[in-house]
């Protein structure tokens, strides 16, 4: 199966890009839902976030502060590094099992940290979403209701745009309205199915 790993920094529109590629009719992967899934009370994952964190990691409820978590992570290079190192075979693992399950001409795997973790042997295209920084930072403020601070330290911790595009086999440009992302899906819709179509025709 043709895999496309979609990516983009934070509010530059992933969500919204990955609804339409849905709305064709094609399977989502989302790493941020395996995310939560990998490290859920009761997994390993969990239990050596709450033993290198300590349980002031934890909500009333016993599940993890998330919220709290982004924060120090955010705040301290080395504690995302290692989290980072934690959580992402697992994600890696999760992605390749529900891509052998599905049954399309392709898949789109929305994967924030695509550029910023080790490779994903499986991606077949890289799909960047694209919006200036200062309306990343709109956004993700408006969705998030997280504090600037915070929200510069996450952009900070990602590949810069330049580098970003530069490794993209196709990009999306959200500067604009949802209206304006629909001619930009349907057309990388179309050239995806031609690929795969060509792959399944040459195998």
């Amino acid at each position: 199966m043709l895999v496309i790993g979609l990516t983009g920094g934070i509010g530059s529109g992933k969500s919204t890009v990955a609804r339409l590629f849905a709305e064709r009719g094609i399977p989502i992967i989302d790493a941020d839902l395996l995310a939560r899934e990998v490290s859920r009370p009761g997994t390993p994952a969990f239990a050596a976030i709450v033993n290198h964190f300590g349980k002031e990691i934890l909500l009333a409820n016993g599940d993890l502060d998330r919220a709290q978590l982004r924060h120090l992570i955010f705040t301290d290079t080395k504690q995302r590094l290692w989290l980072e190192d934690l959580v992402h075979p697992l994600i890696r693992d999760k992605i390749e099992q529900q891509i052998a399950q599905l049954k399309a001409p392709y898949c789109v795997a929305v994967i924030p940290l695509l550029l910023e973790v080790k490779p994903y042997p499986f991606i077949d295209r890289i799909l960047v979403v694209d919006a200036a920084e200062s309306l990343q930072l709109q956004r993700a403020a408006a969705r998030d209701q997280s504090n600037a601070a915070e929200i510069e330290a996450i952009v900070k911790s990602q590949i810069n745009r330049q580098h970003r595009l530069a490794q993209a086999h196709d990009v999306i440009v959200n500067d604009g309205s949802v209206a304006d992302l629909v001619p930009q899906v349907e057309s990388l819709h179309q050239q995806y199915l031609a690929i795969a179509q060509h792959e399944k025709l040459s195998s």
